[in-house]
């Protein structure tokens, strides 16, 4: 069974920091991984990826202060968020692509930007 769990969620002030981490059960080496996040009555929208071979991606949203890893060794990837703004507010979640093709989604962690 393919399993994501987010970590690292919470409030923080604008301009402020945080870092997401998502845990990952079996050998990540070979998968596509991504964050995205959501807010309330929106759609699920795309933050960061990362292939296996470590290139990044990110929309013009974000690009400049949030950075993608991966640990394979230890099964994880992270979210760098700095710089952060109330749009920045959401449910972030942890997304995963297995070598089948298919995805797999975190529960979810909330990160609210706000003074």
């Amino acid at each position: 069974q393919v399993r994501l769990v987010e970590s690292g969620g919470g409030l923080v002030q604008p301009g402020g920091s945080l870092t997401l981490s998502c845990v990952a059960s079996g050998n990540i080496s070979d998968d596509f991984l991504a964050w995205y996040r959501q807010t309330p009555g929106g759609q699920r929208d795309f933050v960061a990826e990362i292939t296996s071979s470590g290139s990044t991606n990110y929309p013009r949203s974000v690009k400049g202060r949030f950075t993608i890893s991966r640990d394979n060794a230890k099964s994880m990837f992270y979210l760098q968020m700095n710089s952060l703004k109330p749009e920045d507010t959401a449910v972030y979640y942890c997304y995963r692509v297995v070598g089948r093709g298919i995805g797999y989604w975190g529960q979810g962690t909330q990160v609210t930007v706000s003074s």
